[in-house]
């Protein structure tokens, strides 16, 4: 029987990787509170210019309100609740239950998850990737956590349930991959898990690098690069895994339902054509294990068009699909869609 020290323990996977985090924190830290230094010096500055008291100045009209501007944290924590979904998705997927509720506490009100199971692997390659995977996004959660401080926001509600009501399957219905009366469950074998997985991998990859113009901290963005490598890896081992089992086994139709499957997404993130699929589009086997442009510069999605996805929904929303009741945080909002 697996315990709560298990999960904990994927949390904990690489002291490498803790060893780093704690060397980001203490740089963003020194960073900050250098920061703070300079707006405490000139606010004195401005009080007391040599002794000589600063007139008042006189009163402005009052400006006309404009949105908040979105801060890295805001960013920051608009990926941990891409994360908190991935990690409970891996983690349910390779041991039966998800993080501890220590690890998903924060800012706002905290959620439950709704379905996930072990998968009983029969390919061990697949079942150590997805164990390897796990590992990683549960580091990621704790990473974007600690960075995070008191700032970080709580896990909201997740479906990730292969039921007639989960999610998987309303993906999986709206691209076609199933009719209207089957379910998806990605729990049921190493092929629907793989092609659960790509939803999540390929979308995380173009998330991290349309936020990346967001942040300001540099080393916030260096962090933040990190963990789109990261994913980076993921999706590519995904997509090469379901191409070659695709190959293996034609009759497992997984190049045409990965196909379906960006079809989907390209549909609900706005008028563009950039999502692909695994393999070539005319129907020949050429392989496409890296979706990008012609100079091989992979694609970026804003944070409302990876909402539409993750809401399933090409209107503006502020929940649904993966997420019933929205993401916590600021950036909160999928984008309208034509």
């Amino acid at each position: 029987m697996i315990d709560n020290d298990t999960a904990l323990a994927i949390l904990e996977a690489s002291e490498a990787r803790r060893a780093e985090r704690r060397r980001f924190l203490r740089m963003a830290g020194a960073g900050a509170a250098g920061l703070g230094s300079l707006a405490m010096l000139s606010a004195c500055n401005d009080d007391n210019n040599g002794g000589t008291p600063t007139p008042t100045p006189a009163p402005a009209p009052t400006p006309t309100p404009t949105p908040a501007a979105i801060t890295d944290a805001d960013v920051l924590n608009f990926a941990l609740n891409l994360e908190y979904l991935e990690a409970q998705f891996y983690t349910y997927a390779t041991i039966g239950m998800g993080l501890p509720a220590v690890a998903t506490q924060g800012v706002g009100t905290q959620g439950s998850v709704t379905g996930g199971r072990a998968v009983t692997f029969t390919d061990p390659v697949v079942a150590q990737y997805a164990r390897e995977i796990a590992q990683d996004e549960a580091a990621h959660v704790q990473f974007l956590r600690g960075a995070l401080g008191g700032a970080a926001v709580a896990m909201p509600n997740i479906n990730i349930d292969g039921g007639a009501n989960g999610a998987f399957t309303a993906a999986a219905r709206a691209a076609g991959v199933i009719t209207a009366a089957q379910t998806f469950d990605p729990y049921a074998s190493d092929e629907n898990f793989l092609l659960a997985a790509y939803i999540f991998e390929d979308v995380g990859v173009t998330a991290y690098k349309g936020a990346a113009p967001l942040i300001s901290n540099k080393t916030y963005l260096e962090a933040a690069a990190g963990i789109l490598a990261a994913e980076a890896y993921h999706a590519g081992l995904v997509r090469t895994v379901l191409y070659r089992k695709g190959l293996t086994t034609p009759s497992l139709m997984l190049i045409e339902s990965a196909g379906k499957i960006s079809d989907a997404r390209d549909s609900l993130d706005g008028a563009s054509d950039d999502d692909q699929g695994i393999a070539s589009p005319d129907g020949g086997v050429t392989s496409n294990i890296v979706p990008a442009d012609s100079n091989a510069v992979a694609f970026s999605r804003t944070t409302g068009a990876v909402l539409n996805i993750v809401y399933l929904s090409k209107s503006a929303l502020v929940g649904g699909g993966f997420f019933p009741n929205g993401v916590n945080g600021t950036i909160r909002t999928s984008t309208a869609q034509p």
